[in-house]
């Protein structure tokens, strides 16, 4: 197939999904938007010794069979997209990307594979389709800089770097929670581990921390971690981190923050809820989803992932 990769236009996102040194025996034709190593000051001259064409954005649209965009597709895009094209990345299919599952997905017929590190799914027509191509977890290290590198951003963000005197409670246990851990660990030793079960045991000394860090994902039909009540419970001045970054549903009533403006207060509270942490370490990042993409996506044919579901 013909494989098209586009830059990401997502606000600060300077993650690399496909670097020249990754690209080695692949079945299918590369086309490479201009300009797509920028952010690491990878020159085009290196894709096309690769063996790559360099082709404008709407050249890739045109031509290739599928295409890969690191984030959602932004609607600037959507007159370029054909029927039947295959669109590869993290389309967040029943979250952000839901408006483009209704008004390009299913109208043209697309096959969009969400590469959702737990769960990779392959969408048609509504239905969502299980892949054994891809495993689970394995691209698990952008979780945990998502909680290394977010965490860390939001202490900076909120002007506190804290020690001994500060106490710290980290929800869940996953790599989101884990990242978090490692990074506040190399701070100050005050912090404290709760997975679900223990959920019960925090709940107990809300009043207790000063910083709560949640790792934990519930998403819109999920009862929430912490609801308004129990926010109101914490003392004041308190910083509430969604490193999970599950605006509204996780931590009760929360919204998205930006790069520009990180951190807000509400009733007497701190909220950061920025999405896209990752990026804050996309040197480190970058290497590894284009490994790993390039291992079990971008290698094979694309087709045999629509082969997959036709079976």
């Amino acid at each position: 197939m013909k494989l098209g990769f586009i830059k990401s236009n997502f606000p600060h996102e300077r993650r690399l999904p496909l670097l020249p040194e990754h690209i080695k025996h692949f079945a299918n034709s590369l086309y490479i938007e201009s300009g797509f190593g920028d952010s690491l000051d990878i020159p085009d001259e290196e894709y096309l010794k690769a063996g790559c064409t360099i082709l404008t954005r709407p050249e890739i649209f045109a031509l290739c069979d599928s295409i890969f965009s690191l984030k959602r597709i932004p609607p600037s895009d959507y007159d370029l997209i054909r029927q039947n094209q295959v669109i590869i990345g993290w389309t967040h299919p029943l979250g952000s990307g839901k408006e483009f599952m209704e008004s390009q997905a299913i109208p043209k017929k697309l096959y969009v594979l969400d590469i959702d590190n737990q769960t990779p799914l392959m969408y048609y027509m509504g239905k969502a389709y299980k892949t054994q191509l891809i495993p689970k977890n394995f691209v698990y290290q952008n979780s945990f800089y998502a909680g290394y590198a977010g965490v860390l951003h939001a202490l900076l963000s909120f002007g506190l770097l804290p020690d001994s005197d500060v106490d710290i409670a980290i929800l869940g246990s996953g790599n989101t929670a884990q990242g978090a851990f490692h990074g506040v660990s190399k701070l100050t030793s005050s912090v404290q581990l709760f997975y679900r079960k223990t959920l019960p045991d925090f709940k107990q000394q809300l009043s207790k921390y000063s910083i709560i860090i949640n790792g934990i994902r519930v998403g819109d039909s999920g009862t929430p971690i912490m609801t308004l009540e129990e926010q109101a419970q914490t003392k004041k001045g308190t910083f509430i981190i969604d490193i999970a970054a599950d605006a509204g549903n996780a931590i009760e009533g929360n919204r998205f923050t930006t790069v520009d403006n990180p951190v807000y207060q509400k009733n007497g509270l701190y909220y950061y809820t920025l999405p896209n942490t990752p990026t804050f370490a996309y040197r480190n990042i970058s290497s590894i989803l284009s490994e790993q993409f390039s291992r079990y996506i971008f290698k094979n044919d694309i087709s045999i992932f629509i082969d997959e579901i036709s079976d």
